[in-house]
């Protein structure tokens, strides 16, 4: 199984950032662009790979271990960037600190469960994925620009969710993984 441990964004959250993203549409060349789809708006906090089953109990323990170790906090979609000319995404605000050590823990988690992690000396910089560019040479500093006044309503952090990506299938061009949640457990408990 291909998974990754994140945090879903509330309800409200979703509606507000789809609002940006309607807007962010009516840019030119947008349709050029990937967009990602609203189901599939998370910030990820370790990304696994394929899995083995036979690893997948231990990692649910130990996930279950670190949310129980983190204290729910508050955050909201704020803003937003590029990472150079491939992706536009929006960023996060309020208690980024409580979110690196949920990563860190998510991270570890991994690490403890006998999966290779290749994040350690990477810096947690937490995003959520909006647009691919599919063009050569698109500029995207006009979609990080205007992402960058956006600051949405904050919400409770009280859930780490691991999520199942299914990829999808060879030669469905435009078509987008899709993401189920597998498991998930209430911060601080």
């Amino acid at each position: 199984m291909r998974l990754f441990a994140a945090v879903l964004p509330s309800a409200r959250a979703l509606e507000e950032l789809a609002a940006e993203v309607a807007q962010l549409k009516a840019l030119p060349a947008a349709d050029r662009l990937r967009w990602t789809g609203r189901d599939g708006w998370h910030f990820t906090l370790a990304f696994y790979g394929e899995v083995p089953e036979d690893l997948v109990p231990g990692l649910r323990e130990r996930l279950a271990r670190a949310a129980h170790r983190r204290d729910p906090y508050e955050l909201r979609i704020a803003g937003g960037g590029r990472f150079s000319d491939r992706v536009v995404w929006a960023g996060a605000d309020g208690d980024r600190p409580a979110m690196r050590r949920l990563a860190d823990s998510a991270s570890a988690a991994g690490r403890r469960a006998g999966l290779p992690m290749d994040d350690e000396h990477r810096p947690y910089t937490p995003h959520l994925t909006l647009a691919r560019n599919r063009v050569p040479h698109l500029d995207l500093r006009p979609y990080a620009h205007a992402l960058k006044e956006f600051a949405g309503t904050s919400w409770t952090v009280d859930t780490l969710s691991l999520m199942h990506s299914r990829l999808p299938a060879p030669g469905e061009a435009g078509r987008q993984p899709h993401y189920e949640e597998v498991g998930s457990w209430p911060l601080g408990h």
